[in-house]
């Protein structure tokens, strides 16, 4: 079984993805650490990412995700957050699966109110060091970091936040929209506890 987490930036998916992942033994896919893990050897995508803070294109982002899952010969027991985000990339990524006797059969979506998602975005601080993204309302750093050390990055300022949550809605509603209809989108409101999320979420995964 494969399932795909959906929600705005903030809205906990990493969190929800990690725990689900050690709780079930599932391989956990996080999109956005994979691009700036390849940002790090390819001038292309570091000037997408994080120079020009823009999306990959959907055919550049579904060449990467397929190589990536070809390269580990996993196709099935995957937590994938933060791919597929528009419908086109759905439709690459499920034909790629199914071609491999795969699919992804639950899309859990995270909802939060856009406010909330500029609070929290707002409150992420990377460490220069280690390149570590901290929340200093959700995951603060641990004791032994210099909260005063921590980067302000210009993504993480409101206006940023924004646009981006603009073009998270163009992208991903047709989305969300196309696998309601399929009968596979489960809802969760996100402001609710972690661990009250985590339990939904998994209440929605046939044998867990």
């Amino acid at each position: 079984m494969n399932i795909a987490l959906l929600g705005p930036q903030g809205s906990g998916k990493g969190t929800q993805g990690e725990m689900l992942a050690e709780k079930t033994g599932m391989y956990y896919f996080d999109a956005g650490a994979y691009l700036r893990q390849i940002a790090k050897t390819r001038s292309d995508i570091d000037q997408i990412v994080n120079k020009i803070g823009a999306l990959i294109p959907d055919d550049m982002m579904y060449k990467l995700v397929r190589d990536h899952f070809i390269e580990k010969n996993q196709f099935d027991n995957v937590i994938f957050d933060g791919y597929p985000r528009s419908l086109p990339q759905w439709n690459l990524i499920t034909d790629f699966l199914q071609s491999h006797g795969s699919g992804i059969e639950k899309v859990i979506f995270l909802t939060i109110p856009e406010e909330e998602t500029v609070k929290r975005l707002s409150a992420r601080r990377m460490d220069p060091v280690s390149g570590k993204i901290y929340n200093l309302i959700t995951n603060p750093p641990p004791a032994d970091i210099n909260q005063s050390t921590l980067v302000h990055r210009e993504d993480d300022q409101p206006d940023s936040i924004r646009k981006r949550l603009s073009e998270y809605h163009a992208s991903t509603e047709p989305l969300i929209n196309a696998v309601r209809t399929q009968g596979k989108l489960v809802e969760i409101d996100g402001l609710q506890a972690i661990d009250v999320i985590q339990q939904q979420i998994l209440s929605n995964l046939p044998g867990f």
